[in-house]
Formats: structure tokens, C-alpha cells, sequence
């Protein structure tokens, strides 16, 4: 368990893509609680949890963050991510990596606000940003507030990286587009209700 932790400015002065930079790391563990912690300033990421089984994501409060709030990504399978606070990042929350297995997310009742279009130095220029939540593979993103994202509310699926994602009864707002679907030849099926 992960709970309770005031954590500010975690810096990335070794450089990396997202290795360093992440106020809290999750790497190839499973099981684990990450909750009610208070997530300043990180560099990249305030959770992000890689290669991680059954990951609970809950009750966080997470500003001003140079990447990707809360990162469910590379394998990791069957996250909850429910609760959290995300002010300022340049995604709110991603479950992502479906062609390295990542899939069976459950993102539910967050708050995501004041996102930016550009991501640090050391990414790719070519990566997404802007955007509030985005999952891939056998997810429901239901029931979020997702305010100001410079490119979309909530993004489903990338390229032909889309299985079975639920979204209903989420709020956008101060977006150029709301939810955005990925069309592109092999993406899967996706439920868009009630939003």
C-alpha cells in the first residue's frame, strides 16, 4: 500500500521517456493500492503503474504534472482508477499499451481539469496530449468530469488498438471534441452512451 503520502517536485534529472520523473512507480508488481495521497509537480507522471496486475488508483489529489497524470500502461492488467483529482497535466488518465496486453480497466468518478497540449522534453514529439482520459481494451470509463482538454474530453482506442471499451455517463466540457474513436482498419467495438 501506497496511502497517505504528501509528495512535491519529483524531478528527472537522469532524462528518460517516463522511467524517471513519476512521484510514485508502480513497476511489475501487482496487487497494490495507490490512495490518498496529495501529487505535486512531478516531471512526468503522479501514479503510473507499469507491467502492474489488479492496481487500485483511488482518492488521489494530483496538480501540475508534465505528462501523464495517472499511467496505466505496458502489460498492466485489471486497474481501478476511481476518485482521483487530476489540475494540470498533459493527460489526465490513460490505460493503454493494448499490444503489449494491456487491458480490463475501470475508470470511474474522477475529476480531470486544466490539461495542456505539449508534453516534456525526452517524449515523443509525435505523442498524443491534451487529452482527459483514454483506455483501449475491455474498459468502462463511466461517470467522469473531464474539463478543459485542448485536443479531446476522453479518446477511445488508437489505430487499430480498440476492444471493447464502455463509456456512459461521463460530463465534458471545454473541449474541441468531446469523445473521440478511433476508426481505423482492425480497431474493435466500442459503447458510447448517455455522455
Amino acid at each position: 500500500r501506497v496511502e497517505g503520502n504528501r509528495i512535491e517536485e519529483t524531478g528527472a534529472r537522469d532524462g528518460g521517456s517516463g522511467q524517471n520523473g513519476n512521484a510514485i512507480n508502480v513497476f511489475r508488481a501487482d496487487n497494490v493500492s495507490v490512495s490518498g495521497n496529495r501529487i505535486r509537480g512531478a516531471a512526468f507522471s503522479a501514479v503510473r503503474a507499469n507491467a502492474a496486475g489488479n492496481v487500485s488508483i483511488t482518492g488521489n489529489n494530483c496538480s501540475a504534472l508534465g505528462e501523464v497524470a495517472i499511467y496505466v500502461e505496458l502489460g498492466s492488467e485489471g486497474a481501478v482508477v476511481a476518485s482521483n483529482i487530476v489540475d494540470g497535466a498533459a493527460l489526465g488518465i490513460v490505460a493503454t499499451n493494448f499490444n503489449h496486453g494491456g487491458r480490463l480497466a475501470n475508470i470511474h468518478g474522477n475529476i480531470v481539469r486544466n490539461l495542456v497540449s505539449r508534453r516534456p522534453a525526452g517524449t515523443d514529439p509525435g505523442d498524443a496530449a491534451g487529452i482527459g482520459i483514454s483506455a483501449e481494451a475491455d474498459a468502462v470509463i463511466a461517470a467522469n468530469v473531464v474539463e478543459g482538454a485542448p485536443t479531446a474530453g476522453i479518446q477511445i482506442g488508437w489505430g487499430q488498438y480498440l476492444r471493447d471499451v464502455s463509456v456512459t455517463g461521463n460530463v465534458v466540457k471545454g473541449a474541441p471534441v468531446g469523445i473521440a474513436v478511433s476508426v481505423a482498419p482492425g480497431a474493435g467495438h466500442a459503447l458510447i452512451a448517455n455522455n
